[in-house]
């Protein structure tokens, strides 16, 4: 499940009618956007990984965790509707966004990288355990600190995360070890080329340019994508629909109503599985990318949930 692709992706360009040019943005939006967050690096591991930070160091904790292939700015318009009230961070894992890349990807190390982003923006620092918010892949290391590290964590809450029944879990990608992101000979032309992955339709234009943008990096003959096209050749992670039953902290299962990775099949599945106590919260009209359909139902949705858990 990623977040961002490129040529690889057999789907529609989203951004290339706009040939550049930025599409016209709700003032909200702007708003949120101007509210510039702290930038660090932290190393785990020997990598560097990318902290965002919002937000009065003291106030609960509140971690933001996007998608394979995406990275920290996709919470950019999201973090700021919470910095009052929360101190909030939001990472970009390994081989993603601002992040180094490694060898090998793993469980334990994406859980390090999370406590190590907890530490440095003192999130406990008011005494109150984080939060953990984890959109598609990212709910998966999510899930996995919700049963290792329970003890250090408030509650989890996996968005649009997709764990398929034991019959049609997907295996991956197959192997490409020549793998490679495409050059781009300028920004417009790899802004053409920008999708969102599963495929699906986008009306909010402002923010996939904004995340086609921040998904960008300048490099020698031109423009590519950040993330490490090899990650999932890399990468390793126990199973998660055995872990589902393991959750031995508070968690919510958000998802967009139309996604098409939260079948009935597949929620009748992951809620079977998961604790009796779990809240479920579908957002409507919203499909994988629920942050990106409906952005401002998705933030009062999770502020109910949070208003909840530090009653």
């Amino acid at each position: 499940m990623s977040a961002v692709a490129d040529d690889r992706t057999p789907s529609a360009s989203l951004l290339a009618p706009f040939a550049g040019e930025r599409p016209a943005a709700p003032a909200w939006f702007n708003e949120a956007v101007a509210q510039v967050p702290e930038r660090s690096t932290l190393s785990v591991d020997g990598v560097d990984i990318e902290l965002l930070t919002w937000g009065e160091v003291g106030k609960p904790g509140l971690v933001f965790l996007h998608g394979n292939g995406a990275h920290a700015d996709w919470w950019s318009f999201i973090a700021p509707f919470f910095a009052k009230d929360w101190r909030v961070a939001a990472i970009s894992w390994s081989g993603m966004g601002g992040s180094g890349w490694r060898e090998a990807y793993t469980a334990p190390l994406f859980a390090a990288e999370v406590f190590a982003a907890v530490e440095a923006a003192e999130m406990e620092a008011g005494g109150v355990k984080p939060i953990l918010v984890g959109h598609s892949f990212g709910g998966f290391p999510t899930l996995y600190c919700g049963v290792e590290h329970a003890d250090r964590l408030r509650a989890i809450v996996m968005v649009d995360s997709s764990i398929q029944p034991p019959e049609k879990r997907w295996r991956g990608p197959p192997s490409r070890p020549d793998a490679a992101n495409r050059v781009y000979e300028s920004l417009e032309a790899a802004l053409a080329r920008f999708r969102l992955a599963p495929p699906q339709g986008c009306e909010n234009l402002y923010i996939a340019d904004f995340i086609a943008r921040t998904s960008l990096k300048e490099v020698e003959g031109g423009w590519t994508w950040k993330f490490d096209p090899a990650i999932w050749q890399r990468f390793s992670m126990p199973d998660l629909g055995e872990m589902l039953p393991k959750i031995a902290c508070p968690v919510a299962l958000v998802w967009g109503a139309r996604s098409a990775l939260m079948q009935a099949e597949t929620l009748d599945y992951m809620i079977d599985q998961m604790p009796d106590d779990v809240v479920l919260l579908p957002i409507p009209d919203a499909d994988h990318h629920v942050m990106i359909d409906q952005p401002l139902a998705f933030v009062a949705g999770l502020r109910g949930l949070l208003a909840g858990w530090l009653d």
